[in-house]
């Protein structure tokens, strides 16, 4: 498990207003779980998930309220 994908959301996401996006690249095999988790716990909408070869690329709003 590696937390840099989750850690480089969080830190993305609390910079923006409710309802903007960020789109975030992993390449770690565990970042698919670990992004749905984090969205999951703390609100946060994700809205897109792709895979391209060994790439994981994510589309993720802002929660309303934090």
């Amino acid at each position: 498990w590696c937390p840099e994908p989750v850690i480089r959301a969080r830190i993305a996401l609390q910079a923006l207003a409710p309802g903007e996006r960020i789109e975030l690249v992993a390449t770690d095999p565990h970042a698919e779980l670990d992004i749905e988790v984090f969205c999951a716990t703390s609100g946060h909408q994700l809205l897109r998930v792709e895979r391209r070869d060994d790439e994981w690329r994510f589309e993720i709003a802002r929660a309303a309220s934090p």
